[in-house]
């Protein structure tokens, strides 16, 4: 089952598409924010090891 934004959805809806695609573009947010939050850990971690070697 996927996650949707009901913000996003309800503005899209409001703003007058489809509850179709207003759906659609609502769980490619979350979906596009779960890429982003693994990236940023991903991140965190190269920091770290970098740090690690540079005190080395």
């Amino acid at each position: 089952m996927s996650i949707m934004n009901s913000e996003i959805y309800s503005a899209l809806i409001d703003a007058g598409a489809s509850e179709e695609k207003a759906k659609a573009a609502a769980v490619s947010v979350i979906d596009y924010e779960k890429d982003i939050n693994e990236v940023k850990l991903d991140l965190k971690v190269i920091k770290w090891g970098i740090g690690l070697i540079i005190l080395r």
